[in-house]
């Protein structure tokens, strides 16, 4: 268990983060937006785990930041504030063409 939450848990959150930019690519969503369309399918999903999740997808390079121009410093932007959209290689592992071992059931 990793942060109260089985791996297989984890596995499902983040691949249905995958699949729900999928249906965007190549448009961004705002993370509390992905969040929230996430908790009809995992109601207990907490903030800070879902934070983490991304993070996790952003330094696997299957997801990257998009920042508007209107951000001045995008550092100090909020987290749930933050844009985010499906890379290319987000959107293989998303379809099955390409398999990720740590998201596999």
């Amino acid at each position: 268990m990793a942060n109260g939450r089985s791996s297989r848990e984890i596995k499902r959150v983040r691949n249905e983060i995958l699949v729900v930019l999928r249906m965007l690519y190549p448009a961004a969503l705002q993370a509390d937006q992905l969040l929230r369309s996430l908790l009809a399918v995992f109601p207990a999903l907490e903030w800070e785990q879902f934070r983490r999740d991304l993070a996790y997808l952003c330094e696997k390079g299957y997801l990257q930041r998009v920042v508007p121009d209107t951000e001045s410093d995008e550092r100090l932007t909020a987290w749930r504030r933050r844009w985010f959209r499906l890379t290319s290689s987000g959107m293989e592992v998303a379809e099955k063409c390409v398999g990720d071992p740590a998201l596999e059931e």
